[in-house]
């Protein structure tokens, strides 16, 4: 039903204070959930304002059935490994240490898709090599953004297409060794190889493109074997493979099912769609991805569970090919990413890890490389629906039944330590929702948050503007949102009304 107003909420003018610590969780680092947050509460009534017509009625309800869990370590990035060579991960890079504290990332993923060798003597920085002092200069950018790593290492030039870095068992073990004891309790695990199933493809000329799940196996055993022969207990995870959704089963299955007992993670990569199918906005915001939900994330689950090993997304975004101009980088990333991370998290995995570098349309922090200093420029929008997901908290998932009608709207239910908080998310082009919340919980104390994009009518193909609570996200990091506003609840109720304007998001936080 809509109407020009929405007439059946009440705003309540009496709403009573909230105490004075913020249950906002903090965004210091991954293990920083007591900290505080950059969001003020509501200390007195603060109406959310009205969006207008058209609306339509939605209802939520969320049950205290338990439905998965969000870790300190879910939020992740990755970049290619020669990222190494280059200033942008260090300790000194202030700014990309802010930005990866904000929005607590937890696991940073260096792919090994450059070939490049371990050079021990080798001065860093250096094209095709990598060294201790490149390692070094990782370890000080990990400790001081509180965040651990998934270090890969160069399988593809070892064996049948060795490319122009060839590299061998014992200079993997080697380095390995090297990274084990530099970095220590920051090592998350080490990849063996890049996306082996794409090894199929890169055969020089005169050679049979015979590469198969099999022969994986046998080179991934051979430096598995030289890797924790040298360094016992190191943590492995794989096998890393690509993004179409065959690889699941041709490749990622068998192996986890032969190779699971030497992995600490099963890992795999996800993307959306080719950027070269020349995807809109509203393709991206489409809901739900049925490959996702169907034929990707339960197969994995499935292999996972049978092995005993926890499985993440190693490295994923929207559209492969470096991200679709106009979509990746635009407003609608910013929808689709809270989605994406709740869906996987609800399908099992304990983490996915975003992929980016200077100058791909799919990157969620901006930087550039000038006469030996990284620059963060800004960040994407992508970057705020990961914000808002990091400001939910982590704890455990609660299942939410959504009756929203026509309307392309989403919701998700975290128990936190300090309280419940539920993200809904509407996607459609030009309705409002008004929303009627049934909680597993009584509703004392209500607050807030909205992400949107423009100071009018928000437009999904917009590459800056968008906004939460109000604050943009600088270069720095520097996040200064207003006040959140109150919902209509009575104390003591368990049921509560909020509006979720079009093209927006919102965060309701409970006590």
């Amino acid at each position: 039903m809509q109407e020009s107003v929405i007439t059946r909420r009440r705003i309540l003018q009496g709403a009573a204070s909230i105490a004075a610590a913020s249950i906002f969780p903090g965004c210091g680092s991954s293990s920083s959930s007591g900290s505080s947050s950059p969001i003020s509460p509501p200390t007195n009534a603060n109406p959310q304002p009205n969006p207008g017509s058209p609306y339509q009625s939605v209802s939520v309800t969320v049950s205290a059935a338990a439905a998965g869990t969000i870790g300190p370590q879910f939020i992740g990035l990755s970049t290619d490994k020669d990222y190494l060579k280059t200033p942008t991960y260090q300790s000194s890079n202030a700014n990309m240490i802010a930005c990866f504290k904000l929005i607590n990332v937890g696991v940073l993923r260096f792919g090994d898709g450059s070939d490049d060798v371990w050079t021990p003597s080798g001065a860093g920085r250096t094209t095709g090599q990598t060294s201790p002092v490149d390692v070094n200069a990782l370890n000080g950018f990990l400790k001081a953004a509180g965040c651990q790593c998934i270090y890969g290492l160069n399988l593809g030039g070892y064996g049948p297409h060795p490319g122009s870095y060839p590299t061998t068992p014992a200079l993997a073990a080697a380095e390995a060794a090297y990274v084990s004891q530099e970095l220590g309790s920051s090592l998350y695990g080490i990849e063996i190889g890049n996306e082996p199933d794409g090894y199929i493809n890169n055969f020089w000329a005169g050679q049979t493109p015979t590469y198969s799940v099999t022969t994986l196996e046998s080179a991934w055993e051979t430096f598995q074997s030289a890797i924790v022969t040298q360094t016992p207990g190191i943590p492995i995870v794989g096998p890393s493979s690509g993004t179409v959704s065959p690889v699941v089963s041709v490749w990622t299955q068998p192996f986890g099912t032969k190779e699971g007992s030497k992995l600490t993670n099963l890992t795999q990569h996800y993307y959306r769609a080719n950027a070269a199918s020349n995807p809109s906005v509203t393709d991206l915001i489409s809901y739900p991805d049925t490959t996702l939900t169907g034929t990707f994330l339960g197969p994995l689950k499935t292999t996972a569970t049978s092995i005993g090993k926890p499985f993440r997304i190693s490295e994923c975004n929207s559209y492969y090919n470096g991200g679709a101009s106009g979509v990746s980088n635009a407003y609608a990333s910013a929808l689709w990413v809270i989605d994406f991370m709740y869906t996987c998290a609800l399908g099992g995995a304990v983490g996915v890890n975003f992929h980016g570098g200077i100058n791909l349309n799919y990157t969620a922090i901006v930087d550039s490389v000038s006469n030996g200093v990284d620059a963060v420029q800004s960040v994407r929008p992508m970057y705020y629906g990961m914000l808002m997901f990091a400001l939910a908290g982590q704890g455990t998932l609660y299942s939410t039944t959504v009756s929203p009608g026509n309307l392309n709207l989403s919701a998700y239910a975290v128990k936190t330590s300090a309280g419940l908080s539920i993200v809904i998310v509407n996607k459609d082009l030009s309705t409002n929702a008004d929303v009627t919340l049934t909680l597993p919980q009584v509703a004392n104390t209500t607050s807030i948050v909205v992400m949107t994009q423009g100071s009018g009518s928000p437009s999904l193909s917009a590459t800056s503007g968008v906004t939460i609570q109000g604050s943009g996200v600088s270069a720095s990091a520097g996040f200064t949102p207003s006040t959140a506003y109150t919902a209509t609840s009575g104390t003591g109720t368990e049921t509560l009304t909020v509006y979720v304007p079009y093209l927006s998001a919102i965060l309701v936080q409970i006590t």
